[in-house]
């Protein structure tokens, strides 16, 4: 008796459909799996964009009382609160509203003073660190540091 190709045949589309349920789902895990890369990889690029702009703040708001504060106060010379020099003050750490509460500013001056032309001229370095409070290692923790040095 000869067998008839139609019994070969048997069960095949059954073994390519499993075949391509399983490669599909396959594919279907990965997928999953970058697009979560994807959402970490985003929300971190928009907190250090935040970062930026609080730690920008704090350079800005130190700067600002720097240069409008007469020169006999704390504020001509960071040193003032150090016993020696040169010297490092913690001006604030502070929090911020709206869009940047999640990060705290801590602002540090140092000055050393230089003799220019018979001039006292104060060089500072203000620094301002903005943080999350995410600690380190922690896959959420953003933290951007700017440093500005000015005369006056």
């Amino acid at each position: 008796m000869i067998k008839t190709s139609r019994n070969f045949q048997t069960g095949f589309s059954l073994l390519t459909a499993i075949f391509l349920l399983v490669v599909l789902a396959g594919l279907g895990g990965v997928m999953v799996t970058f697009f979560g890369a994807q959402q970490q990889s985003s929300t971190l690029d928009v907190m250090g964009s935040r970062a930026y702009q609080a730690s920008r703040a704090g350079i800005e708001w130190a700067a600002y009382h720097v240069s409008q504060t007469p020169a006999e106060t704390l504020w001509a010379d960071c040193a003032t609160y150090a016993a020696t020099a040169p010297a490092t003050t913690l001006f604030a750490t502070t929090t911020l509203a709206g869009n940047l509460s999640p990060f705290s500013v801590t602002l540090t001056c140092s000055s050393v003073p230089a003799v220019e032309g018979g001039t006292t001229i104060h060089v500072y370095e203000l620094t301002s660190t903005a943080s999350n409070s995410g600690a380190a290692g922690n896959k959420d923790a953003v933290e951007r540091v700017l440093s500005v040095k000015m005369g006056r």
